[in-house]
């Protein structure tokens, strides 16, 4: 009987996950949380108390609705990064882009369904920098029945890669805002919310334990929450094979190291092929110019069963902090499956061919004594985005003006060696300039590192789409030689990419998600700064094309 009800309580926990296209309900209680790491303790911004936050399940073709209720003093939104949100623009989550924030105590239910996608993604706040503890994993199962196209792993684990600062998050940048300059670098790295046992003020037994089944192979769905530093990953002795990013099937290939930018994702298959023992996984930085990060390696165990949990780990060296020609050749071995089943749609015309310059840039600040009266920026195109006070998809449905314009330029203001040092003048202009896109246009956007005070690699990340990745390069793109090395067959696809310092890379999509979509720098220092802009694309023909009305409880600003 005792076995009966056991099995009863397993089926009620696993049904969700046994029916195909049903309807997902989720509560997300944002509540502070008094936490200890590094010997020291603060409260943080957390959902349901837990840090990393709850992963939340479902299948493709799932109706997602999650109340998110703010309980604590900031405003609060919540994205849902990666998912495409058709047509549901009102459920993106970018704070003054999409919705105005929820206020303290109040709540709002974000309703989006899961079209197309299968994979791992993440969600994490989007105002100020609550991200740094308020994020998770998302898990989108393939439909019931249709396999992965590649073995099916004995186990998936969750790895959430991110930072942990000492002092409150929100007063490391405030305090840098005040003064002009850089905020502080974090004071770790975290693996699933833990520095680890090689970490200063840990024992033996902290940090995050993976145990493992020898000759089982096991698929690690690994998301980097960092907000401003990307990062190498490796599991000592042990090769990983990878088969997804950004919730894209990739072909598979292996390596012993993999690099993860902030709100990139990517699976792959660890099998437990070594002898018993524990086995060191590290967390490092990737920084190829001379920026100051976290220089600390975050560290967990891969713990073989019948191992003694005092028995000694082997151990890896991560890769050096500016080793370019490793997170290189990892970006190059990336490609899409174009499989019969999933194939790589990469548009082959282009109606918006676009030269979108990421960079850096300096601005007057009288009150900014430690930055002599001057202060870092961060633009596109030299236009550092101003963030509105209501939010810029009620103003476009409802067409109230005065909110923002749409004369984003396609193109760099001026043309210079955009790989050097640039122009004497380092100021950028500022305003809330959006990029007009019809419904269903093709769209090429090069992304051009400057080195403006100095060339960094920039992850940026594109809400609302998936785009195909069809060419890097280094120094300046050259229109007439450049596309010449593009990879129009099976480029990577994914919503969020590495601009490579010094250099360029180029994306493509098909604008075909009515609503206004955000692209900005996923380094959230650099997106403070105002490395950001918005597209705006136009509804289609018929209902089907068109953005829906907002919901009754969308809040207000």
């Amino acid at each position: 009987m005792e076995s009966w009800a056991r099995s009863f309580v397993l089926v009620l926990c696993l049904w969700p996950l046994l029916v195909d296209g049903m309807v997902r309900h989720y509560k997300f209680n944002v509540v502070m949380k008094n936490t200890t790491r590094l010997c020291s303790s603060k409260p943080i911004v957390t959902v349901n108390g837990k840090f990393p936050g709850p992963t939340l399940y479902a299948r493709e073709g799932d109706n997602v609705l999650v109340k998110v209720t703010n309980h604590v003093k900031y405003n609060v939104t919540i994205h849902w990064h990666g998912i495409r949100q058709i047509r549901t623009g009102w459920a993106d989550g970018p704070a003054y882009i999409t919705q105005c924030p929820i206020q303290p105590k109040q709540s709002y239910v974000y309703n989006f369904t899961i079209t197309g996608q299968r994979g791992t993604l993440l969600w994490h706040a989007h105002i100020l920098w609550l991200r740094a503890t308020v994020h998770g994993g998302i898990v989108i199962l393939p439909k019931l029945h249709v396999p992965y196209p590649f073995p099916a792993p004995h186990k998936e684990v969750i790895v959430i890669l991110g930072e942990w600062w000492k002092s409150d998050t929100e007063a490391v940048i405030n305090e840098a805002l005040k003064s002009g300059l850089a905020p502080n670098v974090s004071d770790a790295h975290t693996i699933n919310g833990h520095p680890g046992p090689m970490s200063t003020c840990a024992t033996s037994q902290d940090g995050f334990k993976l145990k493992v089944d020898s000759g089982k192979t096991y698929m690690l769905r690994i998301i980097n929450a960092a907000l401003n530093e990307e990062l190498f990953f490796k599991v000592a002795g042990h090769q990983l094979t990878v088969v997804e990013v950004d919730a894209v099937y990739t072909k598979p290939f292996k390596t012993d190291t993999i690099l993860i930018a902030p709100g990139q994702t990517t699976n792959v298959l660890l099998t437990a092929d070594q002898g018993a023992g524990r086995y060191l996984v590290t967390a490092s930085p990737f920084m190829d110019s001379p920026i100051a990060v976290d220089n600390k390696t975050a560290t967990a165990t891969v713990h073989y069963t019948n191992t003694v949990a005092t028995s000694t780990i082997t151990t890896t060296n991560p890769p050096p902090q500016n080793a370019t020609p490793v997170a290189s050749n990892f970006i190059d071995s990336l490609r899409s499956l174009n499989s019969e089943q999933y194939p790589a749609k990469v548009p082959s015309k282009v109606d918006h061919s676009l030269l979108f310059t990421v960079g850096l840039g300096i601005n007057p600040c009288p009150t900014c004594a430690a930055g002599n009266g001057s202060r870092a920026v961060a633009a596109i195109n030299n236009v550092s985005f101003v963030m509105p006070t209501t939010a810029l998809l009620q103003a476009h449905y409802f067409n109230i003006s005065g909110v923002f314009t749409k004369d984003f330029p396609g193109n760099p203001p001026i043309t210079f060696n955009f790989t050097s040092s640039g122009p004497a003048n380092r100021q950028t202009m500022s305003g809330t300039r959006l990029y007009p896109l019809a419904y269903n246009s093709t769209v090429q956007v090069v992304l051009q590192d400057t080195g403006i005070i100095t060339p960094e690699n920039h992850p940026l990340h594109l809400h609302g789409f998936n785009f195909f990745a069809v060419g890097r390069g280094l120094g300046n793109y050259i229109p007439k030689t450049s596309p010449k090395t593009f990879n129009l067959i099976d480029p990577i696809e994914r919503n969020t990419i590495g601009v490579p310092s010094g250099g360029w890379t180029a994306i493509r999509f098909r604008a075909d998600n009515p609503g206004i979509w955000f692209l900005h720098c996923h380094l959230e220092v650099h997106t403070t700064w105002g490395l950001k802009m918005a597209f705006v694309v136009d509804n289609g023909k018929g209902p089907n094309e068109s953005l829906l009305p907002p919901p009754k409880d969308l809040p207000t600003c």
